[in-house]
């Protein structure tokens, strides 16, 4: 240990005998996770602390509203899996996300919590994560799904379209976390939606959110055999109507929708997201044969920092 580290915890040591609150360092790593090629500042980006076992929830939620990133995660010990890992947006913890399952998986490996095979333990369950050098897959949970109650026109209003716009079976879709998989007619109603923030807050998924996932073919000659998509993620927050530049969870979903909608597998896809965010992002999807669903993505580390407190 450095002099100075050894001052500071002699310090600390001291103001806590004297029942003064001991501070600490607690480490963490910026990341962007699906980013496109390599666009090191694409993708969608993720704070990850190190060892999030030292913080209790308040904590947790406190320090993600200070990076005020779309999810921040904390890595603690796990008797099932390589580690557990617990994922909170700037108002709430959620039970699976894609983009900070891959981001976290990177880090997990970095800390020698795992190879290139791990596993993470969620609030939905234990998810198994691989990686080929820095492109990391998740294998999503079973798909479940449900009928939308609302007519196909409400859909195209609330997303601020018409209701030819609309494509083919809307569902909601939950592979973890419950969320509304509208497909469009064409790339162009993607470009063209703006969902209306009040309308939006109407279709409540099973946990009580609001949030819709829109796709359509894209043009282009198919990459690796792969079918081009186009996509965009809207979520309310407020009175305001938010889009993420790149959601695993909804293209996981993506994925339960083909398997509801007993389209031809092995399915494959190669999805543009975040354009309209200013943060493009790709993202990958597998449905197997044997339904088993998977999403792939790039990962690139930012920095690290730490903070005391």
């Amino acid at each position: 240990m450095s002099q100075a580290g050894d001052r500071f915890l002699r310090y600390a040591h001291w103001r806590g005998g004297c029942g003064v609150q001991i501070v600490a360092s607690h480490t963490y790593r910026l990341l962007n996770v699906f980013t496109r090629g390599a666009e090191v500042l694409s993708g969608n980006p993720l704070c990850v602390f190190e060892k999030g076992d030292v913080f209790d929830d308040q904590t947790m939620q406190a320090l993600t509203r200070q990076f005020n990133l779309s999810e921040t995660t904390f890595i603690l010990p796990s008797s099932r899996a390589s580690a557990r890992v617990r994922i909170f947006t700037p108002s709430y913890e959620m039970p699976f996300a894609g983009h900070p399952t891959l981001g976290t998986a990177h880090v997990c490996r970095a800390l020698g919590l795992g190879g290139n095979e791990l596993t993470l333990e969620m609030k939905a369950g234990v998810i198994p994560v691989s990686a080929q050098a820095d492109r990391w897959t998740l294998q999503a949970n079973v798909p479940k799904w449900r009928e939308v109650v609302e007519s196909r026109g409400a859909i195209a209003a609330t997303l601020g379209l018409e209701t030819k716009d609309i494509g083919e079976r809307p569902l909601w879709v939950s592979t973890g976390r419950e969320q509304l998989i509208v497909p469009l007619t064409t790339e162009d109603a993607v470009r063209r939606a703006r969902p209306q923030s009040d309308l939006l807050n109407r279709f409540e998924s099973e946990e009580g959110g609001s949030m819709a996932y829109v796709f359509a073919p894209r043009k282009g000659a198919a990459a690796g055999r792969r079918e081009l998509l186009l996509a965009r993620f809207f979520f309310p927050q407020g009175p305001a109507v938010l889009e993420d530049p790149a959601t695993g969870s909804a293209t996981a979903n993506l994925g339960g929708w083909c398997i509801a909608m007993e389209r031809e597998r092995p399915c494959r896809f190669e999805i543009a997201q975040g354009e309209q965010a200013d943060r493009p992002s790709i993202l990958y999807l597998d449905v197997d044969a044997d339904r088993r669903v998977r999403v792939s993505g790039d990962v690139v580390e930012l920095g690290r920092g730490t903070i005391t407190i």
